[in-house]
């Protein structure tokens, strides 16, 4: 069985966190089942960038981004060239170490667009 180990963050998972993963759930969606409460404003539908990941090994193992999800990217804060949002990249095989972002964008609470 695969496993997601996600980097230390100061808030939302202090100490890091390796965690059992299933092949074909998102990212998010493991985060969040194991209490790092990952920001996901648009509930999981592919239009916000609050669920930025960025994907420190095994990114060559997911699928490639779709077109929407590489637009969305383009606004993230902290982009990078293995940056995904977690809520579109599914598990496969692989294990995978990500990083959460110190920051993130949410347009409708900051009283943006987009």
């Amino acid at each position: 069985m695969p496993k997601l180990k996600v980097l230390p963050h100061a808030e939302l998972c202090p100490r890091g966190a390796e965690i059992e993963a299933e092949a074909g759930v998102s990212i998010c969606d493991l985060l969040l089942k194991n209490s790092i409460d990952i920001e996901h404003a648009c509930e999981k539908s592919c239009a916000c960038t609050t669920c930025h990941v960025v994907v420190r090994e095994g990114y060559e193992s997911l699928d490639a981004p779709e077109e929407k999800e590489e637009d969305l990217l383009d606004k993230a804060w902290g982009l990078e060239a293995t940056s995904r949002l977690s809520c579109q990249a599914k598990m496969r095989d692989t294990d995978l170490v990500i990083e959460i972002p110190k920051y993130t964008i949410n347009y409708s609470r900051e009283g943006g667009s987009g």
